[in-house]
């Protein structure tokens, strides 16, 4: 048998820790969420704070990978960048943001890890592709495995989860559509040129309903929330996006898929530490479903794609 070569294996590993610390700065954004809450600061503020700060990351890399011989955009892709802009990041950072102040950190973060069976449950809807068994009986897994953490929050949180969990259902599902719409163009785009674009138009849709809903006296905020809304921007939105592709390149999209698995883990923990947020037994074995059905839908798909 062919032993790896140490560079590869070095590659691989370097990849791997990028794809790890992109999972974590992604679970950390409920986090800082929550915190700002304390401050009473509304969603929309607190999202136009956040893309705000993220808008001059996005223009540079823009700028950066528009390079002379680059093909210009046609109308039909600029179109899917702007449809793809409002419902990836803006529609679903809003839902999110939204649903955050009804539910805990941790059921947030495992409603949102759905998405690859929603993904899954697109293709079957609009590609007609037949569901696997082993597909089924991973996407029951899931779901019942958000079962257990929903009945654990309603009871602890009250009569408000429900709607929390469906806004953020809701911001799942929008980013699922997000990543069916991707596989179409960001070949054509380039993927560093792609993202840049796809999130300057998710800044211009915040920034637009908030001038349109709110004063701009209300982006005057206490001083935490700055602090706050900047580590959104720069830990859990501008350098996880980087990391994370930088890992996939190096890893490849499967083994990334397995590794984020680590994300809803991390944002129960950092929950638990930062927000107090209750770390219960029902908690754990609910995560531990939704993570060994999501990662073998994962599994199921990368191996199909």
């Amino acid at each position: 048998m062919q032993a790896s070569h140490p560079a590869a294996t070095g590659g691989r590993f370097i990849g791997a820790g990028l794809v790890l610390a992109a999972a974590i700065a992604f679970s950390a954004k409920a986090i800082f969420v929550k915190l700002a809450y304390r401050y009473h600061v509304d969603p929309v503020t607190q999202l136009a704070l956040r893309m705000l700060i993220a808008l001059p990351f996005f223009l540079a890399a823009a700028a950066w990978s528009r390079r002379a011989d680059a093909p210009s955009l046609g109308r039909r892709q600029w179109g899917t960048v702007i449809f793809l802009g409002v419902i990836g990041y803006y529609l679903a950072s809003l839902f999110d943001f939204l649903g955050l102040q009804y539910v805990s950190a941790g059921l947030e973060r495992l409603v949102l890890f759905l998405y690859p069976t929603l993904v899954v449950l697109i293709g079957v809807v609009r590609f007609r592709r037949p569901i696997r068994r082993s597909e089924l009986a991973a996407l029951l897994l899931s779901y019942g495995g958000i079962v257990f953490v929903f009945l654990h929050d309603l009871r602890v949180e009250g009569a408000d989860v429900p709607l929390g969990a469906a806004l953020v259902f809701g911001s799942a599902l929008a980013y699922a559509i997000y990543l069916v719409g991707v596989g179409e163009v960001v070949h054509r785009i380039g993927t560093l040129r792609f993202t840049a674009y796809v999130l300057t138009v998710s800044c211009a849709a915040v920034v637009t309903q908030f001038l349109l809903t709110h004063s701009p006296r209300d982006v005057v905020q206490p001083k935490p929330v700055y602090a706050l809304a900047a580590a959104m921007a720069i830990v859990s939105t501008v350098m996880p996006a980087f990391l994370l592709t930088a890992g996939i390149r190096r890893v490849g999209a499967r083994t990334a898929s397995m590794i984020s698995a680590v994300g809803p883990v991390s944002t129960l923990a950092l929950a638990a530490i930062f927000l107090q947020e209750p770390f219960s037994a029902v908690q754990i074995f609910g995560a531990a479903l939704v993570l060994i059905g999501v990662v073998t839908v994962s599994a199921q798909r990368n191996k199909t794609a």
